[in-house]
């Protein structure tokens, strides 16, 4: 009987102690982690926290030096495993697939065949199996489509371009952007070789010739296409080159309206995520297609927000106002977008290098993983695997390292050897309880517990007064969540969040700053919530459920 009251007596002091920002712990010097205990919400939505796997430089299989599809089947473990209550898993709920589909090149963004899988990557059969393992999992997946250009070595281009020299264009020449001209007709086209008034769109390369996207013959093609892998059980697509749907003879956002109208008559549910690498007011305005996601360039990369914002605090502010600004210009554009935020890709310099320590590589995942929408994790960026600063792709797409004790033997064309992180690959850095991989887990885990984070509509920029601070509101289902992030390097932040809020319930914080050392050996910084006064160490985040004030 006394046992039973005390495992009561000490389960009703967990929950006080893990709920109640506003209840001290028994024990102030070791409070409970609301993380370490707190479930994932599992709903099954379009709000993901997706990984984007290269596939040739991710695991191979077989030994042939490429990755493929049963090599990532091998290691869906590492990236959920099922079970929401394990913390030994990174607890993704999403994978973008890099192009799948046979092509002539290493990048497979020149497609021969829609209807297939590239050898090289395994057959229909593995990626049926890879689908099946996921749906294990609560992962969905969205393939990489390439609707804008094909192949030159397409049969239906080569078909083609022998119709087209000898006047017909009535055949296959109408699913392409092919004209007769003695003179180049726009910018972008390219003249077909051995001839001298045959010209056709070509804007990446020669080897990339472009669909004419406002033929109804294509468009049917591409209906059929995306049927085809949805039924196969595709969550969606990613669709590479947006920006260039736009051209003498589409307009870009009319196509992406058709899209988008006939994808939902296939599947209702199904997501798209458009790649338009330019400005946000070019952005803004291809919202109007309704398209779910267009990625959010303007905040990743080099010279993105997460980086000035994690590398110096003073930029906190500015990262709060900018996020704000944006999904307010989307929300009225479209208010079902999801915006898609990420920190590098396979077309850029990776994030480890200009984020250069651990510190900063892991306030830039706090910030962007903290972010509503989805978040977008680049294959490695977990790891910190690093890359030359050079136009070449490749060196942007080398090998994951899972033991940095056995090197894998995948090679990406012009790269002569693959990155190993300083702390290790995957198998080092799990053990390691403060390394990067491990911190990924647990904000992915705290994203995961707050559903309000990625649903949440942002409404409210919250200034404490006190330097290299700032928080957003963020409302969903009737919830507030207050995110506040300390951009500082060495300053610990006690701010009163009773002042401007009712605190409800503490619901985690994520700390980038280094372990300190203690009598007792290593131990790591916490975000402390007590009586409405939130204690946020240098470089950290907290989430707290708040009520507005009594007026």
């Amino acid at each position: 009987m006394k046992k039973t009251f005390a495992l009561i007596l000490l389960c009703l002091l967990v929950v006080f102690t893990a709920f109640g920002c506003d209840t001290a712990p028994a024990d102030p010097a070791t409070p409970v982690d609301p993380v370490s205990v707190n479930s994932v919400a599992v709903i099954d939505d379009n709000y993901r926290s997706y990984y984007q796997i290269w596939i040739s430089s991710f695991c191979d299989s077989n030994n042939d030096d490429t990755g493929d599809i049963p090599g990532i089947i091998s290691q869906l473990d590492y990236l959920n495993d099922g079970d929401p209550e394990t913390t030994d898993d990174l607890g993704i709920t999403g994978i973008w697939l890099s192009p799948t589909m046979p092509s002539p090149s290493y990048h497979k963004y020149d497609v021969t065949d829609y209807y297939n899988i590239a050898p090289e990557f395994g057959t229909l059969e593995d990626f049926d199996k890879f689908i099946a393992e996921c749906n294990k999992r609560g992962i969905k997946v969205i393939l990489d489509l390439v609707l804008n250009h094909a192949s030159s070595r397409h049969p239906w281009f080569l078909q083609a371009l022998e119709e087209a020299e000898s006047g017909n264009f009535d055949g296959y020449a109408k699913y392409f952007e092919i004209e007769k001209s003695d003179t180049q007709p726009a910018s972008g086209y390219r003249q077909v070789a051995g001839t001298d008034d045959l010209w056709y769109e070509g804007n990446f390369s020669g080897e990339m010739p472009e669909w004419d996207l406002s033929s109804e013959s294509t468009r049917e093609e591409f209906k059929k296409i995306s049927k085809f892998w949805l039924d196969r059980g595709v969550g969606g697509f990613r669709l590479d080159a947006v920006k260039y749907f736009t051209n003498n003879h589409t307009d870009g956002i009319e196509f992406l309206t058709w899209y988008m109208q006939t994808l939902r008559e296939i599947n209702p549910d199904a997501y798209v995520v458009g790649e338009n690498w330019d400005s946000n007011s070019e952005i803004y305005d291809v919202y109007e297609s309704k398209i779910n996601t267009q990625f959010a360039f303007s905040f990743a990369g080099a010279d993105g927000q997460y980086v000035f914002a994690a590398r110096n605090g003073a930029n906190v502010k500015k990262y709060v106002a900018a996020l704000l600004n944006y999904e307010q210009k989307i929300k009225e554009i479209y208010p079902d977008a999801i915006n898609g935020y990420f920190l590098s890709n396979h077309d850029m310099v990776r994030s480890a290098n200009p984020l250069s320590t651990l510190e900063n590589e892991k306030m830039a995942a706090a910030l962007y993983m903290l972010a509503p929408g989805n978040t977008f994790t680049y294959y490695g960026e977990e790891i910190a695997i690093k890359s030359e600063s050079t136009d070449n792709d490749a060196y942007f797409r080398t090998p994951m390292i899972w033991d940095s004790e056995n090197i894998p033997g995948i090679y990406v064309p012009g790269v002569v050897e693959p990155y190993v992180p300083e702390a290790g690959g995957v198998k080092q850095q799990l053990a390691d309880e403060n390394s990067l991989l491990n911190f990924y887990s647990r904000a992915i885990r705290l994203r995961g517990q707050n559903p309000g984070i990625a649903r949440g509509e942002t409404s409210l920029m919250v200034d404490f007064g006190v330097e290299q601070t700032m928080g957003y509101v963020t409302e969903y289902d009737g919830q507030k969540l207050l995110i506040v992030f300390n951009g500082s390097e060495d300053s610990t932040a006690v701010l009163q969040v009773k002042d401007k809020f009712q605190v409800e319930e503490f619901r985690g914080g994520l700390v980038a700053s280094a372990p300190i050392k203690t009598a007792d050996g290593t131990e790591a910084l916490q975000v402390l919530c007590a009586d409405g006064e939130l204690t946020m160490p240098p470089k950290s985040a907290a989430v707290i459920v708040v009520k507005d004030l009594a007026t």
